[in-house]
């Protein structure tokens, strides 16, 4: 346990990072979830919506420093790897994109 008020005060200040730090991830976490789950489902208006919703809530965290500037580049070119497949294979089987 912290004796000095220096220490106390750091204690403090760690706890409040940690929970602005936690809603932050939260936030871009699901929005790759729901970014996945439409290119899963295979509907490419929504999975470019969620794929930009995404792609701003992982460059929010990165620029508040919550993720590293690398993992924020992979994560954003691994969604747009997955978006651009399910583009192809909609121009190969147009009759998908009708549903």
């Amino acid at each position: 346990m912290a004796h000095t008020k220096s220490a106390k005060k750091c204690i403090r200040q760690i706890k409040k990072r940690t929970e602005r730090n936690k809603r932050i991830r939260t936030v871009y976490r699901e929005h790759i979830k729901l970014c996945r789950d439409a290119i899963r489902s295979g509907n490419l208006e929504q999975a470019q919506s969620a794929f930009k919703n995404a792609m701003s809530a992982i460059s929010s965290a990165r620029s508040k420093g919550v993720l590293h500037k690398n993992t924020a580049r992979r994560y954003i070119s691994r969604l747009n790897i997955q978006l651009n497949k399910l583009r192809e294979s909609l121009k190969l089987n147009p009759a998908q994109s009708q549903n």
